[in-house]
């Protein structure tokens, strides 16, 4: 990376680019997704490819890595219908040795139960937003993501899709109002209701690419 340029990364498993979103504020961001209907909603450069297909030395053309695979292997929904479990595959078990191998720092999110190693959780409470949504980063090849002190869950939850005032939003379902939810989320652009579901808030993202940002000033001085 020249010392001028703004560094890359790649986003595997993007999506419609939730993720993405907060490490654009410092990186440009490539999206790699198997699904090539969230090109249609994805604000940056898009690959429509499966991320195992992904040779290293692609790889190797970033200067960082995001791997958000899909989550519902490990969800409390499969947790509840293990029939449903083998249904989605594991992406995070095959991935790991590649990024080792390609050398380039990474994190890998998915959520709880997911076979993380040594994940920092985030959660939305720690960037002030009154949001009970966590999520686990591992690190690797040499990068870490610093711990946050986790505020305490005070507040009742609201059943998924179902706020009322005086409880704590869960986006999920048919969520509404559905601007309180994108704000819940860190968006400021549009995004379908159905695809907050499941990501990762984009300010979570942002805290890592801040990090990521003084890793790799660090490297190159």
């Amino acid at each position: 990376m020249a010392p001028w340029a703004r560094p890359r990364v790649a986003d595997f498993g993007c999506g419609v680019g939730i993720s993405s979103d907060g490490y654009a504020t410092y990186m440009d961001v490539t999206g790699f997704d198997v699904n090539p209907e969230v090109a249609k909603h994805y604000p940056y450069e898009f690959r429509c490819r499966d991320m195992l297909s992904v040779s290293i030395a692609e790889m190797r053309e970033f200067d960082f890595i995001h791997v958000g695979p899909p989550c519902q292997r490990w969800s409390k929904m499969t947790s509840c219908r293990p029939e449903l479990r083998e249904l989605y595959p594991d992406l995070i078990t095959p991935m790991r040795p590649r990024l080792i191998e390609a050398g380039v720092p990474y994190v890998i999110e998915n959520v709880e139960g997911a076979p993380l190693v040594s994940p920092v959780w985030l959660c939305g409470l720690m960037f002030d937003k009154l949001l009970y949504r966590h999520r686990g980063f591992e690190a690797g090849n040499g990068f870490e993501v610093p711990w946050l002190r986790h505020p305490a869950h005070v507040v009742p939850a609201s059943k998924a899709g179902h706020w009322k005032p005086g409880t704590v939003m869960s986006i999920a379902g048919h969520v509404a109002p559905i601007g309180m939810a994108r704000d819940l989320m860190g968006l400021t652009r549009y995004v379908p209701r159905e695809q907050m579901k499941e990501a990762a808030p984009a300010y979570m993202t942002a805290y890592v690419a801040a990090h990521a940002m003084a890793y790799l000033s660090r490297k190159a001085a």
